[in-house]
């Protein structure tokens, strides 16, 4: 999952989840607060019994990092990248890459740093998870695979970096599809206090500004993460088998310094890169997404999360918010493959 509202999913998503006693966020239209809803039952089913994995993990040399990622369909395919958040991993996609690949997409899912078989080249380099960095892999990594516009989706961490993307690098993303809306965030709106029980909701960001939080996560990060899962997604029934595809992914030597380091970093309670300041600036400003966008909840997310009026102001471009319904939690894309490749498909018609 992400953090405090208004970073990534959290700093801004809880501080608008209260808008009821703080007013709201943003002015928004009437209509913009209006989203439509899909049942993904009503649609065809896509199988996981039948994906349950990806056929080759692909290893490439990008700004800082080894990357490792997943690719599906033809090289030649409009370009599609896949994000996917904490405490997840690419298996998140592992039932829409085949459905978007049928469709004649090129599919890019790549570990974040500190997951899966992403490594860092050099060992000096600093273990930073701030936001304006994991956008920077990025884009590195659709430089040095030639690729210069695609269709940018993912969820928690993955919708805020394809949000930063969207709104830093407009001329690199064609269409966005972000689960939880906008999530762009900074240092400064994480600093503000928050009703009780809405600081509550981020009880392990508090654990992981501990010593002890973080020799925790350390030695428990599977059992960790299944319980995020099980809080994010209350109502999905994800087996053991399911889970365990995914937490090998938390075993990467980087993840807990990555973990730990972003959330206390989003906290303020460390410093992060002065490479990244002028982009974290700009962040600051909550900048308004001008590219064709679809924003997605699912209507069980278990995650604190924002109505859709609190950001639809932030989208300036042709926009659509949708209400996934049938019990779909916060990892929306494997919860409901479906609806989140049928966004995609969407969204990409709104460029043509």
């Amino acid at each position: 999952m992400s953090e405090k509202p208004h970073y990534g999913r959290r700093r801004f998503l809880g501080a608008a989840a209260i808008t009821i006693a703080t007013g709201p966020l943003f002015m928004v239209s009437s209509a913009n607060a209006k989203p439509e809803k899909t049942n993904p039952k009503n649609m065809i089913p896509s199988k996981p019994e039948m994906n349950t994995s990806f056929d080759t993990i692909k290893q490439i040399n990008a700004g800082v990092l080894n990357v490792g990622y997943a690719e599906a369909g033809p090289s030649n395919g409009p370009p599609v990248i896949l994000l996917h958040g904490w405490p997840y991993d690419i298996y998140s996609f592992v039932d829409a890459a085949p459905l978007l690949a049928a469709k004649g997409y090129r599919v890019i899912i790549p570990y974040l740093r500190g997951y899966g078989t992403t490594r860092f080249l050099s060992n000096e380099t600093v273990r930073n998870g701030q936001p304006s960095a994991i956008a920077t892999d990025i884009i590195a990594l659709m430089d040095t695979l030639k690729i210069e516009k695609a269709i940018l989706a993912g969820f928690d961490w993955g919708a805020r970096t394809a949000d930063i993307i969207a709104a830093l690098w407009p001329q690199r993303c064609k269409a966005l599809v972000a689960v939880s809306g906008y999530l762009i965030g900074n240092q400064a709106a994480g600093k503000l206090p928050l009703p009780p029980s809405a600081e509550f909701q981020w009880w392990y960001q508090f654990y992981f500004a501990t010593e002890r939080g973080k020799a925790g996560y350390d030695k428990y990060r599977h059992d960790f993460a299944k319980l995020i899962w099980r809080l994010a997604s209350p109502k999905w029934n994800f087996d053991d088998a399911t889970f365990d595809r995914s937490a090998a992914a938390f075993d990467n030597p980087d993840h807990v310094a990555i973990v730990i380091q972003s959330y206390r970093w989003r906290q303020g309670l460390v410093e992060g890169e002065s490479k990244y300041d002028d982009l974290e600036k700009q962040l600051a400003q909550s900048p308004v997404i001008t590219v064709p966008t679809i924003t997605l909840e699912g209507d069980a997310n278990g995650a604190p999360h924002p109505p859709p009026s609190a950001y639809a102001s932030k989208f300036s471009g042709k926009y659509t918010n949708r209400i996934i319904t049938g019990g779909v939690g916060h990892n929306l894309p494997q919860e409901a493959p479906r609806a989140f490749v049928d966004a995609i498909i969407e969204v990409d018609g709104y460029t043509k």
